[in-house]
């Protein structure tokens, strides 16, 4: 395995489109880096352009210390697992995950056939090595009993172990998915996600991943890089962007439900002041919140850090979404909707009730300056 770092890759194509604008980041060897954004926001390309299936415009790609901008994808010794399995349909299980092998033997050794007499048994070898490499990537996903069906004779998920298993044999220096559990419903993406992530945890190989699914990058990375139309706008932990998000789209794209955006003006005294009243701010939280007197301002807030049923707010409750152990409720006040997630309760659509903003994880956003959080640094480009 080996590190992989990017340094102001951009990629611009032939019409002017610029897919990735200067894009710098450092991924530590063995690291699970998750690349997550909107469609078109150029995590997909930034993926293949690691992989060597996009020209890389501006900037340097290196791997292991080494520049690989113009090094092709087949000696670059990275593993790509696609959105579409790319599984050949007239192999069996076992030729599909052993047919890269196949090629590179067949490059390395077959042409020796002519003159080498030892070949017979060298071939022999080969083949013996490969099938063991297969035998032991199936053996850790899981697919043995998988091997000798084709692949229409197989489920969704045992398509994507089995193009899972195919990048494993290869020992590379990298793992690279692109949405690859896009095509499998609700109970599989689960269960795929937490094998993915057990098997980070056994191989620990460098692994660079691609989806536009927050929850789905929150459980897996090890960091997370939000990206929007080509940016880098945020990287960290899971944790860190959930919790200190840098601007006001990392804050609404990263969280389900999404964050509550509440316009308002800030007073004299730490005092924000929207349609439906007046809040207290906690101002040793925002250490020039005193500069921002008589401005407008966006106050962010989670579902889960509103309280309902109390509080000195008000408002209908018109939306109730209920999971069992908790429910989302879709509350108008002052002209705006605002969602708050709640353990279950009897609550019914159509009332009346008070509920309270609790405000120590309250987020401020200057809606003047990119949306930048008041307490966050500036979008970030590199690592």
């Amino acid at each position: 395995m080996a590190p992989v770092t990017l340094q102001g890759v951009s990629k611009v194509y032939a019409n002017g489109v610029k897919a990735v604008d200067g894009v710098s980041l450092s991924i530590a060897d063995g690291e699970f880096v998750v690349l997550v954004g909107p469609s078109g926001c150029g995590k997909s390309t930034t993926l293949r352009m690691i992989a060597g299936l996009e020209e890389i415009s501006g900037g340097s790609l290196m791997v292991g210390g080494v520049r690989m901008n113009d090094v092709p994808a087949r000696r670059r010794n990275m593993a790509m697992v696609f959105q579409n399995y790319a599984l050949y349909p007239h192999l069996d299980v076992r030729r599909n995950m052993a047919f890269g092998l196949e090629r590179r033997r067949t490059h390395g050794s077959l042409l020796k056939a002519v003159f080498d007499p030892t070949y017979r048994a060298q071939r022999a070898a080969e083949r013996k090595a490969i099938d063991a490499r297969v035998s032991a990537a199936a053996a850790t996903l899981g697919i043995e009993s998988l091997l000798q069906r084709k692949p229409r004779e197989l489920s969704g998920g045992q398509r994507q172990r089995v193009a899972v298993g195919r990048a494993l044999v290869r020992d590379p220096v990298a793992f690279l998915f692109d949405e690859p559990l896009s095509n499998l419903d609700a109970k599989l993406r689960g269960e795929m996600r937490t094998e993915l992530r057990l098997l980070h945890q056994r191989l620990r190989a460098t692994m660079v991943y691609v989806t536009h699914d927050q929850e789905e990058a929150m459980s897996l990375a090890d960091r997370l890089v939000v990206m929007k139309d080509g940016v880098v706008q945020q990287v960290g932990t899971p944790s860190e962007v959930y919790g200190r998000p840098a601007n006001r789209f990392v804050a609404g794209f990263v969280g389900t439900p999404t964050m509550n955006f509440i316009e308002g003006t800030v007073e004299a005294g730490g005092v924000f002041r929207w349609t439906a009243g007046t809040l207290r701010l906690p101002t040793g939280r925002w250490a020039a919140l005193s500069g921002f007197q008589g401005k407008r301002m966006e106050l962010g807030v989670r579902p889960d850090q509103i309280r309902v049923g109390s509080g000195p707010c008000r408002g209908r409750i018109i939306a109730v979404e209920n999971y069992g152990d908790r429910m989302d409720l879709v509350i108008e006040s002052g002209g705006r909707r605002i969602t708050s997630r709640s353990p279950a309760a009897p609550v019914r659509e159509g009332t009346d009730s008070a509920f309270e903003l609790l405000l120590d994880g309250a987020h401020l956003f200057d809606p003047t300056a990119a949306g930048i959080a008041l307490a966050a640094a500036a979008p970030n480009r590199a690592t």
